[in-house]
């Protein structure tokens, strides 16, 4: 009798461990990127309200890639460490002083 209460007491417990580990949690600042980047959730919000015209670009935009001199890019306000553009209809925040892309948003 014991040992089938110490049984039964051992799945109750594993059972509720496995009940909180199904628990979701869900967050919106800040942002991770793909890349090492920990994105202010307030410079995406910021980014994506703001309304700039599409510039052509005839290379790939990815994280990575610096956008040449040619490319105006726009501050974020509050946030010196980012700038912002539109290229080819896709939105992407750059770091204002290498031009670098280091997040294109969906």
């Amino acid at each position: 009798m014991r040992k089938t209460l110490l049984a039964a007491s051992a799945v109750l417990i594993a059972l509720s461990g496995a009940a909180y580990a199904q628990t979701t949690v869900v967050t919106q600042d800040p942002v991770t990127t793909n890349s090492t980047v920990v994105l202010p959730g307030a410079v995406r919000t910021y980014v994506m309200e703001q309304s700039v015209p599409s510039v052509s670009y005839q290379g790939e935009i990815a994280v990575g890639t610096a956008l040449p001199d040619t490319v105006e890019v726009h501050t974020v306000d509050g946030y010196n460490d980012y700038a912002y553009t539109v290229v080819n209809d896709r939105r992407v925040i750059v770091n204002p002083q290498t031009r670098t892309v280091i997040q294109v948003l969906e």
